[in-house]
């Protein structure tokens, strides 16, 4: 188990330039209703930072396991989604949303299936058809069945995060720990969206949505630092 003084140390100095960028992206806080290239720049400097993170490992380390190498990819098409969602007035929102489904579909994939963890998964399926169901008077016409989906989609990255967390035992790893955070504040960025945009105006909705959406990339990105391949073999020997 590596300690988290250990982990501070040696990913800290990674994760300064995208401190840097998200600092940037609050202190000049761009109006979102004049949508220019300089501001979606700004809005995607902190998720390039953490392309340039992962990519400080080596690119062997990305070559190497699979895992860091979707939730790079994943990181990319994040940064495409951010573009278009700077553009959402003018009728980008969907193609956003189907950016964040595919990158959410690679973080579940980067997570894993194993171990499957049926009664996360249970509380997940009831704790999104919930919010869809708080959602849906509210939707109409294509929303009816795009935000179903997404809803769907999203809870299942959520369910794969958090299906391997243990806080005790030989098998905890802070890697673990950092996939259920980040899965669990993207959940709450995105619910934050839906309820802004489809049901009520939520009070400082912006700050609160893209403060919780990088704290949530910036803990998958750590989420992939150890590779998640020998922990499976672990777990698949103590299982024998």
């Amino acid at each position: 188990m590596v300690s988290p003084v250990t982990v501070v140390k040696s990913e800290g100095p990674k994760l300064v330039p995208f401190f840097k960028a998200t600092c940037v992206y609050f202190v000049l806080w761009l109006p979102s209703s004049s949508p220019s290239w300089v501001s979606a720049l700004i809005k995607c400097l902190p998720i390039f930072c953490l392309w340039l993170f992962l990519l400080a490992h080596g690119l062997g380390f990305l070559l190497t396991h699979p895992s860091a190498t979707r939730i790079f990819v994943g990181l990319v098409f994040s940064a495409i989604g951010d573009a278009f969602l700077i553009w959402q007035d003018q009728g980008y929102f969907v193609h956003g949303m189907l950016m964040f489904a595919v990158t959410h579909m690679l973080y579940a994939s980067a997570f894993g299936m194993r171990p499957l963890g049926l009664r996360t998964g249970l509380l997940m399926v009831i704790l999104s058809g919930l919010c869809y169901a708080f959602l849906y008077p509210n939707l109409t016409g294509a929303f009816t069945y795009i935000v179903g989906v997404y809803v769907a989609i999203i809870g299942f990255m959520g369910w794969r995060a958090m299906a391997g967390l243990q806080l005790v035992g030989a098998a905890w790893r802070w890697t673990e720990l950092a996939a259920g955070t980040g899965a669990l504040l993207f959940i709450v960025s995105d619910l934050t969206i839906a309820l802004d945009k489809f049901c009520f105006p939520v009070p400082y909705s912006r700050a609160l949505i893209m403060s919780t959406y990088y704290a949530a990339q910036m803990f998958i990105a750590l989420s992939a630092v150890e590779s998640r391949e020998p922990v499976e073999d672990y777990r698949l020997s103590k299982a024998k």
